[in-house]
């Protein structure tokens, strides 16, 4: 996968998915988070991007 398809808009802009490897690398680098820290924030607070922002302490 090339830099440029890891920066592509997800599918859903408001859900965090980790089912396609592009939007793992998009929400990772969105809060620069590594795979493994956006995979636990998922897992722990779902997939709504406001709830893994805030569980990340990321501002939107």
């Amino acid at each position: 996968m090339t830099p440029e398809e890891s920066h592509r808009t997800p599918l859903n802009p408001a859900r965090v998915s980790l089912e396609r490897e592009e939007e793992c690398l998009y929400w990772a680098n969105r809060f620069s988070v590594s795979r493994d820290e956006l995979v636990e924030a998922v897992d722990t607070v779902g997939d709504d991007v406001d709830a893994v922002a805030a569980y990340l302490n990321v501002g939107r």
